[in-house]
């Protein structure tokens, strides 16, 4: 059986499809979005805790370039092959080469349950592949932009990167992180039974959610963006390799390249759609949402996830 926390997502895509009255209360979806994203943070730092001496800074900028190298690739392939305007092919390229938080709190709660090993910095991951697609790709919006109008300048840029630097997730995971790191196990008891013990909870609800949302942002289909539905049904299975090949090149543990295969082959849905909205108002973000979340969160959750698992345990054999 899968873990229980993907019987959630799929109770709250089931209530989005028969247009059930069950909702999550924004505010309630919010509370949960900080939480889940602070305690994923925590989580890591607390794994650090002790262990900063063993971090492989090879290892560390490798994932950052992933991060860079995702979204550049793909942005031509958007552009010639599924036929996106400019700008819709920078904000795709931005939230796929981005990462899903809900995806990796769903791959790190696979690999608690199938006792993977896992190196004490994968929770980096994360906060190290989140921001690189959404700078690179701000930058290169930036860059088009400046040849046809000079007045963009690199202050407004500037703009931009403070806003994604200083978002939400990343102020939650980053400082999350930092004091998970300074306390450790210890001085995080009197959390611990909240936070830690109540973060598969927190999860579920998280997933119900994404279950709705998903069912609301994917139905009805909209058959005339045919390419980019078979983009988003299909990359994550290509970017997924993408990160077991570069797990295996870094002799990373299965669990940890289990987590690094999930990340490479999600795509953001909640700090790309603010940086992308913020840079690009005239993006389409609906596109995005729907291929992100309606499309490839989905995929990933009900049928990658475990897929990634078995091609990992059977290379890890040969």
């Amino acid at each position: 059986m899968p873990d229980i926390v993907i019987a959630f997502f799929a109770l709250g895509l089931l209530a989005g499809l028969i247009k059930s009255d069950l909702k999550v209360p924004k505010a309630t979806y919010e509370t949960l979005t900080i939480l889940l994203m602070l305690t994923l943070g925590l989580k890591g730092g607390m794994a650090l805790h002790g262990e900063t001496h063993t971090l492989q800074i090879s290892e560390l900028i490798a994932i950052i370039a992933l991060g860079f190298i995702i979204p550049l690739t793909l942005y031509p392939i958007l552009r010639k092959v599924i036929l996106l305007e400019q700008k819709e092919a920078i904000s795709i390229a931005a939230h796929y080469g981005s990462v899903s938080a809900g995806t990796f709190a769903v791959v790190l709660a696979m690999v608690d349950y199938s006792d993977l090993p896992l190196r004490p910095e994968t929770t980096l991951y994360l906060v190290l592949l989140e921001l690189p697609a959404i700078i690179i790709m701000l930058w290169l919006h930036r860059h088009l932009e400046a040849k046809n109008n000079p007045q963009i300048t690199t202050a407004s840029h500037g703009s931009v990167l403070h806003e994604a630097l200083t978002s939400r997730g990343v102020v939650l995971l980053c400082g999350g992180v930092v004091i998970g790191w300074l306390y450790g196990s210890e001085g995080m008891a009197p959390l611990t039974p909240i936070l830690m013990g109540g973060f598969k909870t927190l999860l579920a609800l998280f997933l119900l959610e994404m279950g709705i949302s998903t069912a609301k942002v994917c139905f009805p289909l909209p058959y005339k963006q045919w390419r980019l539905l078979t983009f988003a049904a299909i990359a994550p299975f290509v970017l997924a390799w993408v990160g077991i090949g570069l797990g295996f090149m870094l002799d990373l543990p299965s669990g940890s390249i289990l987590v690094l295969a999930g990340l490479s082959a999600s795509a953001s849905y909640i700090a790309a759609p603010a940086a992308i909205k913020a840079a690009i108002p005239d993006a389409n973000i609906g596109l995005a949402m729907l291929a992100s979340l309606g499309i490839t969160f989905p995929v990933n959750v009900l049928v990658g996830l475990p897929l990634y698992q078995i091609w990992i345990e059977k290379l890890a054999l040969n």
